[in-house]
């Protein structure tokens, strides 16, 4: 199967019903983000259908990065679709288990597991990949000499380099994550460690993400290859048990082409890391961003309206707290936005070339630079793609502005559309109840001395 994007036609269709739904709505709903589950689907299968299975692996295990879009209905639906769930908090760790995923499918990874984090996933028999020789030190120690329930590997940074993004490459040579493989005597010493721990049996890399290529991804994997061959050889068939070759396959936000795809990425596995597919590894991945990103988009209403220097500006309810990465580094992420007026429908206009800024009080608060549109006015709607994952899933809450609602939309070939809730809009009016506050109450609250507890 392949996955069907979101495109422009079908975002129109949800758009329109969500504003007859009043869902979205100028005086009440100023900003709402929507999840296509159909898509969602789709695009697990393809990845499913992408990857060999017997006889070719021993077994893969398909996990979803629990970080690209943690709210707990959207893991749960992919729960349902078979996937696992890899976490880097116990925050996440949390959402994935509510989600219905059982332990024994869920990865916990995170170059800084305390030893609380760590005797909770061992006791739940979570997967652990250490991030250091010291986190394999504190397992063996909390291990105490039983054999673990956990699957436990070590993350290897093979160091083949990074990507057109410095801060989504985590295998260059001075990365923060896991052991770097060609540092004078680590080979070695990862050596001696497969030698002193029994229950040591995965190995587990992962490049990056956005902005590095299929080929240095493969590369990164077929390292991780080596060094597991090298470790079979040492220690006999079966030391190794799998190799979790993490995620990262870039998106597409250009336009709504799915590219690329997983199978691309198989065809560079195959050609960098052909023992990878040769029966003696079971496999673990864990993808994210390219699972939920072309499966979701927000909309947000035009305020206002004016000039400056001569360029229109469209004032929005979006900005900083739902397109983060893209208000501080625009460069790196752009985003596309399309103009619809009151109903939903697109606008045809004359494009003309203007800013899209978003409600927080700092001048950077851009959506888009001098970005062609069809002119926009009070009351419009901008819808922006490809956000179904980081975006509106992990909001930033500058300004205090409140978290949006977010829904879950199945739609039909008859062309109904069916709405649920994944996460209710925040009422503005009462974000001070996290402050322990009455939002009723007029009367100030002093911090008080012995309170902590």
């Amino acid at each position: 199967m392949t996955a069907v994007p979101l495109d422009a036609v079908r975002r129109e269709r949800v758009l329109q019903e969500a504003v007859r739904q009043r869902l979205l709505d100028p005086e009440q709903s100023l900003l709402a983000a929507f999840v296509d589950l159909d898509g969602v689907a789709a695009t697990v299968q393809a990845l499913h259908d992408a990857f060999p299975g017997s006889p070719e692996v021993r077994g893969v295990l398909h996990t979803f990065a629990a970080k690209a879009n943690c709210l707990v209905p959207v893991l749960a639906e992919l729960a349902g679709h078979g996937m696992g769930c890899e976490v880097a908090t116990a925050g996440e760790l949390a959402r994935a288990l509510a989600a219905g995923f059982p332990a024994e499918r869920i990865v916990f990874d995170s170059p800084a597991k305390t030893r609380a984090e760590l005797e909770r996933a061992l006791d739940l028999g979570v997967a652990v990949n250490a991030d250091s020789f010291q986190e394999l030190e504190r397992i063996d120690r909390l291990l105490g000499g039983r054999t673990p329930v956990s699957r436990i590997g070590v993350r290897l940074n093979c160091q083949v380099g990074g990507g057109a993004i410095a801060a989504m490459s985590t295998a260059t040579s001075t990365s923060k994550f896991g052991v770097p493989l060609t540092d004078p005597g680590n080979r070695e010493r990862l050596m001696r460690a497969f030698d002193t721990y029994p229950w040591l049996t995965w190995v587990h890399t992962h490049t990056g993400s956005q902005g590095c290529p299929l080929d240095l991804m493969a590369r990164g994997v077929a390292q991780a290859v080596e060094f597991a061959d090298q470790v079979t050889a040492a220690f006999g068939e079966g030391r190794i048990a799998g190799i979790d070759i993490g995620g990262g396959l870039p998106v597409n936000f250009a336009d709504d082409e799915v590219t690329p795809t997983f199978g691309m990425y198989v065809e560079q596995l195959r050609a960098h890391a052909p023992r990878l597919f040769g029966g003696g590894y079971a496999v673990v991945t864990e993808f994210g961003r390219s699972l939920l990103a072309k499966n979701g988009f927000m909309a947000a209403y035009v305020e206002y309206t004016k000039s400056a220097g001569g360029r229109p500006i469209a004032v929005t309810h979006a900005g900083v707290q739902v397109a983060t990465r893209t208000v501080f580094s625009p460069e790196a992420w752009p985003l596309r936005v399309e103009a619809h007026d009151p109903s939903g429908t697109a606008k045809r206009g004359r494009p003309v070339r203007q800013d899209i800024a978003g409600p927080a009080c700092f001048a950077g608060d851009l959506l888009a630079r001098d970005r062609a549109l069809p002119p926009l006015e009070p009351g419009d709607l901008v819808v922006v793609p490809d956000t179904g994952a980081y975006y509106f899933s992990t909001p930033f809450q500058y300004n205090s502005l409140p978290e949006p609602a977010v829904y879950g939309v199945r739609a039909g070939a008859d062309g109904g559309v069916a709405f649920g809730v994944v996460r209710p809009a925040q009422d503005p009016w009462r974000l001070t109840e996290q402050d322990g506050v009455d939002p009723l109450s007029q009367d100030p609250v002093p911090v008080r001395a012995g309170d902590a507890r």
